[in-house]
């Protein structure tokens, strides 16, 4: 009988997802910088029987933008690689036809080139850091509470994550105000959706059971994954707090102290 335990279940894994921003790299100034072991770590991923995917909530940059990022810190990385939240979030306007009122970092808004934005009948916030401005989180706030059936977006739903400077509050506490201001609940387009996670192991041909994911944020990485039916490990890197291995309603497959860690585990467990 197969061992379904962390890291037993290493054996039978056919997939691995990784979070990026806490696991592979802490941003920052600059390109921010890669955490210990984790160039490693992704090639050792490369040159194993594994299929990898990277599964990430940045939103400040284009996803091209971003991998050239990855790539200057040494990590072998690819567009098609990587799996984020605004490609979903165009999909899912050009599928309902709906022209987004944009409160997004201005790094992300070359994504939405070929969307109208005009006369918007609903909105999109992502991280948009500075751009998170009393004016205008107030204008997205008109243009919900203007519609009849307001709609509302968010590209994640973090509360925090780390920088090289420390940590800094995430999408969702913004998100939280528009909901709770217009009366509505927000599509969270990214992780820890159902729907963006199983997009990342359908890419892979694989089920979910076969997929391990690995990441920092223990509900929106680790839950969200669990909740798709996949393991789900924490690094305490990037936002790990030592009170995570004490949450009430999420526990990890496994902690690990680093992706470098993590990957030695399965890999040894594979041979």
């Amino acid at each position: 009988m197969a061992d379904t335990c962390w890291p037993g279940c290493s054996k039978s894994l056919k997939g691995v997802i990784l979070d990026m921003c806490g696991v592979l790299y802490d941003s920052g100034e600059g390109d921010g910088v890669a955490i210990s072991g984790s160039t490693e770590a992704v090639k050792k991923l490369k040159e194993s029987d594994l299929q990898l995917r990277f599964c990430t909530n940045e939103t400040q940059a284009a996803r091209e933008t971003f991998v050239a990022k990855l790539q200057r810190l040494g990590f072998d990385i690819s567009v098609p690689e990587v799996f984020s939240p605004a490609p979903a979030v165009i999909a899912v306007l050009k599928e309902r036809g709906l022209r987004p009122h944009l409160l997004v970092y201005d790094g992300l808004v070359p994504e939405f080139d070929g969307v109208d934005t005009s006369n918007p009948n609903c909105v999109v916030i992502g991280d948009a850091a500075e751009k998170f401005s009393y004016q205008n989180l107030n204008d997205a706030f008109r243009v919900l509470i203007g519609l009849e059936k307001p709609v509302l977006f968010s590209l994640g739903q973090g509360r925090y994550y780390k920088e090289t400077d420390g940590l800094k509050l995430d999408v969702g506490v913004y998100m939280k105000a528009l909901e709770y201001a217009c009366d509505l609940k927000a599509e969270v387009i990214g992780k820890p959706n159902p729907t963006f996670f199983q997009s990342v192991v359908s890419d892979m041909g694989l089920q979910p059971h076969e997929v391990l994911m690995i990441g920092d944020d223990l509900v929106n990485d680790v839950g969200g994954a669990q909740h798709c039916g996949m393991k789900g490990v924490q690094v305490r890197t990037g936002k790990y707090r030592p009170s995570d291995e004490r949450h009430p309603t999420v526990t990890a497959d496994g902690t690990v102290d680093n992706l470098a860690q993590a990957v030695d585990m399965i890999l040894s467990q594979r041979h």
